[in-house]
């Protein structure tokens, strides 16, 4: 992917000031990384690494790709077309189903960039309101879907006190299907509700994070052929994305700007966005035990594996400084 003119410009500034080395492109290991959403919080690092050159300066060259969901970039991964998955942590189910690559980076923990959302004409204005009624989210197995179940446990309504609906997580299908009554609600990205409350298309009803903890919602995969053969481009991705990340806690004005134009949202609005997620970010990519803990009875409230698997042989720390 060839960057645009004026970011080019600005990594080489980024690197100069900080005595950095990017290496050349006929240097550079090429990596394919499907990101399982375009907007998710948790996956816009890399784009704020690709921009600035941090991925460039560690020798790797980035094509990313983006998938509506996190079995679909699962899916990819088991075709070989990608090397590297930016998703999330209850994508270790499909690893356990034998899809070809292991979480290398637990990459933010708790989730308050997932909120539910409604149509903004609708007569919901509480959590109360939502039992029984249909809620969109964007995979089977994937995080959304998760955290709406976690919705009627947690309000002790039972495995079927809402109805499920999957609509992928592209923000046009949210917005057809809250503007044809198609569904109810849907558990998507904080950030979209925001955005729809200013066109008067939907707006914000409750964050996950009031409900919900540390999910590991964001986790990052590498192929297994990867991992076998290119050991060093892994750890070098993991490098960059923890330099990344620590440039993203220092520099918010460039933060905010990258990411606006990765989702689309108005810079004012994702200003709001990086106070409420960036502290959700890991500084070493460590998978903690917390985190693993939860989504092992994720697995078993989804029924996605027929027995609970040794989480232990589903990621690895192994590649962290």
């Amino acid at each position: 992917m060839t960057k645009p003119l004026h970011w080019a410009g600005a990594a080489a500034a980024l690197a100069i000031a900080a005595g950095l080395t990017i290496s050349g492109a006929s240097a550079a290991t090429k990596l394919v990384v499907g990101k399982a959403s375009r907007t998710a919080d948790p996956v816009l690092p890399v784009d704020v690494g690709y921009k600035l050159g941090f991925f460039e300066k560690h020798g790797l060259d980035l094509n990313i790709i983006t998938f509506a969901g996190g079995s679909k970039m699962a899916t990819a991964m088991a075709a070989g077309s990608i090397d590297i998955g930016d998703g999330s942590g209850t994508e270790m189910a499909l690893v356990a189903k034998g899809v070809p690559m292991k979480g290398i980076c637990e990459s933010a923990g708790p989730v308050p960039f997932v909120a539910i959302g409604v149509p903004f004409d609708s007569p919901i204005h509480s959590v109360a309101d939502l039992k029984g009624k249909k809620i969109g989210f964007s995979s089977a197995g994937s995080l959304t879907d998760w955290l709406t179940r976690e919705l009627d446990r947690k309000e002790g309504w039972g495995p079927h006190g809402v109805v499920e609906a999957a609509i992928g997580n592209g923000a046009g299908n949210i917005i057809s299907a809250f503007k044809a009554h198609l569904i109810d609600a849907d558990t998507g990205d904080t950030s979209l509700f925001l955005a729809m409350e200013e066109k008067k298309t939907g707006r914000l009803l409750v964050p996950v994070s009031s409900y919900e903890g540390s999910i590991a919602s964001g986790a990052v995969y590498a192929s297994d052929l990867l991992i076998k053969t290119k050991p060093a481009a892994v750890r070098a991705f993991i490098a960059a994305w923890i330099e990344t990340i620590n440039y993203m806690h220092t520099h918010k004005d460039v933060t905010v700007k990258i990411e606006a134009g990765v989702t689309g949202f108005p810079e004012s609005m994702m200003a709001k966005d990086y106070d409420l997620t960036i502290g959700m970010f890991t500084k070493d990519c460590k998978f903690d035990a917390a985190s693993i803990a939860t989504l092992e009875r994720s697995f078993a409230d989804l029924n996605q594996l027929p027995t609970t698997p040794d989480m232990s042989t589903l990621y690895t720390n192994e590649f962290t400084p």
